[in-house]
């Protein structure tokens, strides 16, 4: 663990020098009203192609067209989505430094990492949530449960026997499992993978682990193949496109309902004018109706906040939310 710590500690201190540069040669402040007068960037903490990379994509242009200039965007990926996340951090507070933040960076991760300096909600204004994407209890076909409910009784027939897999330790795949393992009252053994979701789903595809919660879009392929069953989904209402699999509220298990989100935040001290541009430009994109079909079709949500201000309220309770259940199911860092 004090080796993990401490090659964490050089990640987020080699991020910290390569971020230094812009802010050292920061431009001249402008007058807000003036905003956006040059491209803007965004800071996708993850590589390409995972669902944050996805989202940002599909509000690019039309966030772009409401702003008038280019949205550039820069994926930032390394210690579960940290390294981005100071580099965005110690941006300039000007508007055209922008974070592309998720559940896991801004609501798991100070928990999750005792050592983590950086706070979020000390670093960044929230801006808005713009996507939302839930998960799914998956199982292997040949896994004898077809509902929660008799995977509740096989498990509790079979302390300590069955496994379910996560993409990681402090993931909210994992953690959503841990809420429902400890309200279900079962003994399960946690088996975490590294490399994103595609190990671990591989696993449940192969039989090797019986069940796992996941994003739908890790699933949707195999979900539409038939090679994965799904027993539920941890949205607050049915998904138009898996109509027929039952919510954890309508299974009783309302406590878990959750989503993975994606959203918006600038650094600290950034002008409220700047801000609120921001927020009218994603609440225009997020309701883009090409935007809001394609993400549909891949399983995510297109959504805005009502305001900056709710934002940070959800954020604020979303933490606490997270850092109950890593202090109740001993979760830590890869």
């Amino acid at each position: 663990m004090l080796n993990r710590r401490r090659a964490f500690g050089l990640l987020l201190g080699t991020a910290c020098a390569v971020a230094l540069a812009p802010v050292i040669g920061a431009r001249a402040a402008e007058d807000p009203a003036k905003y956006p007068s040059q491209p803007i960037r965004v800071i996708v903490p993850f590589a390409p192609g995972g669902a944050s990379d996805f989202a940002m994509r599909l509000l690019q242009a039309p966030m772009s067209q409401a702003l008038g200039q280019q949205i550039v965007i820069e994926n930032r990926a390394g210690a579960a989505g940290n390294v981005g996340m100071d580099v965005a951090a110690r941006g300039a507070p000007d508007g055209y430094t922008v974070f592309f933040g998720n559940v896991g960076t801004v609501s798991i991760n100070p928990t999750l990492f005792p050592d983590m300096t950086l706070k979020p909600d000390k670093a960044f204004i929230p801006v808005s949530v713009a996507s939302e994407t839930p998960s799914v209890f998956i199982a292997n076909p040949k896994f004898p449960p077809n509902t929660m409910k008799e995977l509740i009784d096989y498990a509790k027939g079979r302390p300590g026997k069955v496994n379910f897999a996560s993409p990681g330790s402090g993931s909210v795949d994992r953690l959503e499992m841990e809420q429902f393992r400890k309200a279900a009252g079962l003994d399960m053994n946690h088996v975490p993978y590294k490399g994103g979701a595609g190990p671990a789903v591989a696993d449940i595809l192969g039989g090797h682990v019986e069940v796992m919660s996941v994003t739908l879009p890790s699933a949707m392929p195999h979900i539409k193949s038939g090679r994965i069953k799904v027993l539920a989904i941890t949205d607050a209402k049915r998904n138009p496109i898996l109509p027929d699999v039952p919510t954890v509220g309508e299974l009783g298990y309302p406590d878990i309902v959750a989503t993975s989100w994606q959203g918006f935040l600038v650094p600290a001290g950034t002008p409220k004018p700047i801000v609120d541009k921001l927020f009218q430009a994603i609440v225009k994109a997020t309701q883009d109706p090409t935007v809001k079909q394609r993400m549909q079709e891949g399983g995510v949500t297109a959504v805005a906040s009502e305001s900056p201000e709710a934002f940070k309220t959800f954020i604020a309770k979303d933490t606490a939310r997270w850092a109950k259940v890593i202090a109740e199911s001993g979760a830590k860092p890869d």
